[in-house]
């Protein structure tokens, strides 16, 4: 009786942390495209930088007032060499976003950031040199393909938004293969990443965001019928965007791998659902087939990925062609120790 309640009681967190993450992914990103597109508040940067602001301010409040999360030391040394490279990666990923949903749907923007995938494994086979599995090559097939039909299909392109959404890709791929240098040694979660990131990220970005959107934000502000309602909206999706940090380390800490990866899909989903209820941005059937292609190409990704890593210790791996002439050359006794 006692292990059948555990397990549910499991499945019910897990449930729970799924839900809620879900609510606060899609929940910012439709208030972000609301800011861009109902109220007329297209200044990206801006939107960025108040997410840094809040997520800075709500990281700080978690870890050292409310003392919900302990603290991850770091030398103040890292801080600059490790830490500051990091932030600077980050920025990049979180403004490039932002600008493709200020010119591209959500539903277009979403599938393109199932492109990820694809840019990880090729910059680290083309930066590290690392060897992958013919299957993970094989599972990108139908993410590139499915990327393909949706840009050909999608009835609302735009060039530069369609850009900075790609560039997004290749900006969270190097944040990830940078991480596991810049950050080896340190078991950060994503609150401690964001307490450190985040106050780099608006020190970045704030300079440029004053220089070239200020003046905009200035006369929007005067002539917007309510922009004190709207402000509230958007300082909001800051708060929502920290509060979205905090549900990733819950639902990370709630679920398996594979769990994670097939809801995260199922995610991308659910966002496009909703956009498309909100606000009514002409998809073609094609277009449907291509967003599911890729979803479909993300999930089976994750599920070679997870079953090569609960592969034992000395699995043979599928053999590859030999880069240069030395890897032709029998093994000695002492290169097989």
């Amino acid at each position: 009786m006692e292990e059948g309640r555990f397990l549910q009681w499991g499945v019910f967190r897990s449930l729970l942390a799924i839900l809620q993450w879900w609510g606060f992914n899609v929940t910012v990103i439709i208030i972000n495209k609301w800011i861009f597109q109902k109220l007329d508040f297209k200044f990206p940067l801006t939107v960025s930088c108040i997410h840094f602001i809040c997520s800075s301010i709500g990281a700080y409040l978690v870890i050292k007032v409310l003392k919900l999360k302990p603290l991850i030391a770091v030398d103040p040394e890292d801080r600059w060499k490790r830490i500051f490279p990091m932030s600077f990666v980050f920025c990049i990923n979180i403004v490039l976003g932002n600008v493709s949903l200020r010119y591209i749907p959500v539903s277009f923007m979403q599938t393109i950031k199932s492109f990820t995938p694809a840019t990880n494994v090729f910059l680290q086979w083309l930066v590290w040199r690392r060897y992958f599995d013919r299957r993970i090559w094989a599972s990108l097939v139908p993410i590139v393909g499915g990327i393909l039909l949706t840009s050909i299909t999608e009835l609302s392109f735009n060039m530069f938004g369609f850009c900075a959404a790609l560039f997004g890709c290749l900006a969270t791929s190097t944040k990830t293969i940078l991480a596991e240098s810049l950050l080896h040694g340190y078991k950060f979660d994503s609150i401690n990443t964001v307490y450190y990131m985040a106050p780099f990220a608006t020190m970045i970005l704030g300079l440029p965001a004053l220089l070239l959107e200020g003046n905009g934000v200035v006369d929007w502000f005067h002539m917007h019928p309510a922009p004190w309602a709207a402000v509230v909206i958007i300082f909001s999706s800051g708060v929502l965007a920290f509060c979205l940090n905090f549900s990733i380390f819950y639902v990370i800490h709630s679920t398996t791998a594979v769990t994670f990866n097939v809801a995260g899909n199922l995610k991308v989903a659910v966002a496009v659902l909703i956009s498309w209820l909100i606000f009514r941005n002409p998809i073609s059937g094609l277009n449907s087939v291509g967003c599911a292609i890729t979803l479909l190409g993300c999930t089976f990704y994750g599920y070679v990925q997870h079953m090569l890593s609960q592969q034992p210790p000395g699995t043979p791996r599928t053999p590859r062609t030999p880069r240069n002439k030395m890897e032709l050359l029998p093994l000695v006794n002492n290169d097989k120790v």
